[in-house]
């Protein structure tokens, strides 16, 4: 998408992320998660930590959390007490070791460019203490999505109507879009995404590159199996020393 770049989510999504996306991740289950593979009390990093989101509840239970995230519209909205820096999540992650990393529901894939994702992977491996987990949660991409244009409505209301426009292309591995908001009193507001998706088995190869071995795989953060239906999966690697 021509224009668009790492701080383009952040800018456009930042004053709506909270209410749009409250029910992206299971909240409860995501801190319990962390809590078990970085242990009361444990170092957590978490990559795309935008307004805090999941970083507060983390908080409130004992980790000790340090987040990053490259829009400061975003970090601009979370709780100022949390320990929180603006940067990129491969160039300037802050200094390990840490108990557990986190990237949550396709953060990873707003890594548009090549070999982004496997720098990020090398990055948070460098930073891992000994043991340390990746805990990586994302879609399973659908193998069957048809390449093209997607219009549809996303919400309406007597003063507001946000459409969803997107453009799906499987060559690339990447789907980009807007949610194009029109309301009564402000006009039209663009809210531009974009996405480059990897499969679980990349994913997997990407870790391994890194020094990293898959020890768990959960359709969720609460647990659930893993199966070839799955439209998600939330992926714990850790080092295999």
């Amino acid at each position: 998408m021509r224009g668009y770049d790492s701080t383009s989510y952040g800018t456009g999504f930042a004053d709506v992320y909270d209410d749009w996306y409250a029910d992206v991740t299971d909240v409860e289950a995501t801190v319990a998660r962390l809590v078990e593979v970085a242990g009361p009390g444990g170092r957590v990093l978490e990559l795309g930590v935008g307004t805090g989101r999941l970083a507060t509840p983390m908080a409130a239970a004992g980790l000790r959390v340090i987040g990053i995230d490259s829009s400061q519209a975003m970090l601009d909205r979370a709780d100022p007490s949390l320990d929180l820096r603006c940067g990129d999540m491969v160039t300037e992650l802050p200094d390990g070791p840490f108990d557990a990393v986190l990237v949550a529901y396709n953060t990873l894939f707003n890594l548009l460019a090549d070999g982004e994702q496997q720098a990020c992977f090398d990055a948070v491996a460098r930073r891992l203490a000994p043991g340390g987990a990746f805990v990586v949660e994302a879609v399973v991409p659908d193998d069957d999505a048809p390449a093209g244009s997607d219009v549809t409505v996303k919400s309406m209301a007597a003063d507001r109507v946000v459409l969803s426009i997107s453009d799906h292309r499987p060559d690339e591995r990447r789907t980009h879009g807007q949610f194009v908001e029109f309301t009564e009193t402000g006009g039209v507001r663009l809210r531009p995404w974009a996405i480059r998706w990897s499969t679980p088995g990349e994913l997997d190869a990407m870790a391994e590159a890194a020094g990293l071995a898959l020890v768990d795989r959960f359709a969720d953060m609460a647990g659930a199996d893993f199966g070839p239906t799955s439209a998600a999966h939330v992926t714990i690697y850790r080092h295999h020393r």
